[in-house]
């Protein structure tokens, strides 16, 4: 799909993704894997502020995040916790359909999510709520 957009009397066809949504993402200083995950929300046109913290589990126990739903990095969207390496899409869908969740995650980090991308391992990610029930939200293949 193109997308016109007009910038200061110009107008550029674009082909790439147009989405306007701010995105802050708490991760160690570190982790490489969690600098690929914020590569990919920024090159599925999520805008990125980066926090680096050495302690993550504040942050996780702040915002609801339980133990077993836990990964390396913790972000937040529009009321929403973002937790590990879920695909773009997911949190793009999640935006549309307004869910009344407290997030999504994928717990652990499989090796073919966004970010790890070393293909193979099926996983699921899964939505959450303030008690810490799960659903299935999407299941990869790998």
């Amino acid at each position: 799909m193109l997308k016109t957009l007009i910038y200061g009397g110009f107008a550029a066809l674009l082909t790439g993704p147009v989405f306007a949504a701010s995105l802050t993402v708490y991760k160690s200083p570190t982790c490489g894997c969690c600098e690929d995950w914020v590569s990919h929300m920024q090159e599925s046109g999520f805008e990125v502020t980066v926090i680096d913290r050495e302690n993550m589990h504040p942050i996780k126990q702040r915002v609801g995040v339980k133990p077993e739903l836990a990964s390396c990095h913790t972000a937040l969207i529009d009321g929403y916790v973002i937790e590990g390496h879920v695909p773009a899409a997911d949190v793009r869908q999640l935006l549309e359909q307004k869910s009344a969740v407290r997030g999504l995650t994928i717990p652990g980090m499989p090796q073919s999510a966004p970010g790890m991308d070393i293909p193979g391992t099926p996983y699921e990610v899964l939505s959450f709520d303030n008690a810490g029930n799960t659903q299935v939200f999407k299941r990869y293949l790998g």
